[in-house]
């Protein structure tokens, strides 16, 4: 049996508690309710006849009358009794369907409860398996090529700046890696975050600042028409949302190509698109984009490990906004966000 399991048939069994000792506790109080006025009424008829008869008397009685007995009963006590039984017994069956039901409910409820938990638990061990996976094969790499060249005797010096060049690049790699991993845990951390009004113009000419060495390597030009527009957000993490998307456009788009950048307020929203020339995402890829260390075949070409654009999906999360991607292999791919202005 499953952790999540146990804990269901345990939160299942404390809400039965509950219920029940509402149910029997009140079904105690009806019952001493309605036997004390049961009582309450026969005596108060008995009282009322031989008040009747006081007050009438004296009568002329045949010989053979008998006088009424103090201790006489209007309602007959076997019958008063039965009356009780029957209650008990509809307290009783009325109980034991709320105890049914409650426990239909409440298993229902319990995992309802409980599934987000478990989702989140379920999403940490994925997230623990994929980054140990993606730690391995860097550390791997590396640990294959030290030795392999500690066998070789003939090791020579310029073979050790090789191979000391090529290790240096696994770690940067690695390094990467964990400072991407890093960013993504603190993003999702959904710790409270104090928004403030930010300028929209602003944060994307930082972020295409910082990402201009890269697309002049590449000789793509960036065309950014994003003018004077305000939100309230997260400085920091919106100029890491666009860096991400401009990287992302840059690695899978040919050289010489362009990139667009736009916006426009519409409902209480600024809609921004990112368009590029790249190579586009296949239909079987594209629903799997924004997942963590998800690659395409066209990106595992490239340095990367899958993370770039689930961190720019949580930030657009974390800013009650929305992002999708439009893409057709070949003719290039369009980022659309949708962030609310307040």
């Amino acid at each position: 049996m499953t952790i999540f399991k146990q804990a269901r048939i345990k939160l299942t069994a404390l809400y039965l508690l509950i219920i029940m000792f509402v149910s029997v506790s009140f079904s105690g109080v009806v019952y001493s309710m309605i036997a004390g006025e049961l009582e309450r009424i026969e005596e108060m008829q008995s009282m009322r006849i031989q008040r009747w008869f006081s007050q009438r008397g004296p009568f002329d009685f045949p010989d053979d009358f008998q006088p009424l007995n103090p201790n006489f009963r209007i309602i007959d006590p076997e019958i008063l009794v039965e009356s009780k039984r029957r209650l008990l017994l509809l307290l009783i069956l009325v109980n034991t369907g709320i105890l049914g039901v409650s426990a239909a409910a409440g298993y229902f409820l319990a995992g309802k409860t409980l599934k987000p938990i478990q989702d989140m638990i379920d999403e940490q061990s994925q997230f623990v398996a994929d980054a140990s996976h993606e730690l391995r094969t860097p550390l791997t790499a590396l640990k294959t090529e030290i030795e392999v060249n500690l066998r070789d005797k003939k090791l020579n010096l310029e073979d050790a700046k090789t191979l000391l060049s090529s290790n240096l690049e696994e770690v940067n790699h690695l390094q990467q890696l964990s400072d991407n991993l890093i960013k993504l845990t603190n993003i999702s951390a959904n710790q409270p975050t104090m928004y403030t009004t930010v300028d929209l113009e602003e944060i994307v000419q930082i972020a295409v600042k910082k990402i201009k060495p890269l697309a002049t390597k590449q000789k793509i030009t960036i065309h950014n028409h994003i003018k004077e527009f305000s939100l309230k957000g997260d400085a920091k993490n919106l100029i890491e949302l666009f860096i991400v998307l401009l990287d992302n456009a840059i690695k899978y788009s040919p050289k010489d190509t362009e990139i667009w950048l736009q916006a426009e307020k519409a409902d209480g929203h600024i809609i921004i698109t990112v368009r590029d020339q790249g190579f586009g995402i296949s239909k079987k890829d594209i629903t799997h984009i924004f997942a963590r260390f998800y690659r395409s075949d066209q990106s595992r070409s490239s340095d990367g490990y899958g993370l770039g654009l689930a961190i720019a999906k949580q930030i657009v999360k974390d800013h009650r906004g929305t992002i999708k991607v439009d893409s057709e292999l070949g003719k290039g791919s369009v980022f659309t966000i949708k962030l609310p202005v307040k």
